[in-house]
């Protein structure tokens, strides 16, 4: 069943709305006919099966039939913060971060960033990542969208820091010295609900300043493993092990929190 996020603007009781892409996307591109079903996600996470009223011109109309319950987003919420890297990298990291559960992507200017941000094109960039995260979402079977933000500065960053619960930084000196102990406990550690920022460097990784802030702003540096990742490679590691820990080896976190 095709996925579509709605805004609570676009409901009038059981009656829905939907305007712009997404009409014509149903009318145009899946080519959709009245009767047919879709999914539609609220921003409380709440979904509802609908069905197809009217394809006008510029919008589709459609019905609630029946809300559906479903347990789709990680019993934690988990920011990824990159170095700005090559375009096509970032933009491969939130289409695969947001199929694996991210709650949001933080990119940010590192020393060591290759790519030039440019500020003429800074409002199609971040709305082309939106889009991105978007469809991905819509196409794991999400229940909610991930924040994208325009890239901050290592000041914004660890401003941000201070709101979470949990705060880390990929770091290959970790691994290097043989400390893998970091990531599992402070996975295990965390609480449902809890909030986690993963920050990551870009292709030349940290520089010792930048490593030096984030220690200072209470970051804990961690091992992903022996090897060292590409960093396109590393956020999915991370949330593919954090998908793990509190997914598939405790997918019932509530027994496991007991």
């Amino acid at each position: 069943m095709q996925r579509y996020f709605v805004s609570e603007r676009e409901r009038r009781g059981e009656v829905v709305t939907i305007s712009g892409a997404d009409a014509h996307h149903i009318a145009r591109v899946m080519r959709m006919k009245p009767g047919d079903a879709i999914a539609c996600v609220f921003p409380d996470g709440r979904t509802a099966v609908c069905s197809i009223e009217q394809i006008a011109s510029d919008h589709v109309r459609v019905r609630i039939v029946q809300w559906k319950e479903e347990g789709r987003e990680l019993p934690v919420r988990i920011y990824i913060a990159q170095g700005l890297p090559k375009g096509e990298k970032w933009e491969f990291v939130i289409q695969k971060g947001t199929e694996l559960g991210a709650a949001g992507f933080l990119p940010f200017f590192a020393a060591r960033s290759v790519v030039k941000w440019d500020m003429k094109k800074a409002e199609k960039k971040v709305e082309r990542w939106k889009k991105i995260a978007k469809e991905a979402a819509e196409q794991a079977e999400r229940t909610s969208l991930p924040e994208v933000r325009a890239p901050l500065s290592l000041d914004a960053l660890l401003a941000f820091g201070e709101t979470v619960d949990q705060r880390l930084f990929a770091y290959e000196e970790e691994g290097r010295g043989g400390r893998h102990g970091s990531l599992p406990a402070l996975l295990a550690g965390l609480k449902p609900g809890g909030t986690l920022l993963a920050v990551f460097g870009p292709e030349g990784g940290f520089s010792p300043e930048e490593a030096k802030r984030l220690r200072q702003g209470g970051f804990l540096p961690c091992s992903l493993g022996p090897r060292i990742l590409r960093t396109e490679t590393a956020p999915l590691y991370l949330l593919a092990a954090a998908s793990y820990e509190w997914e598939l080896r405790a997918p019932d976190w509530e027994a496991a929190q007991q």
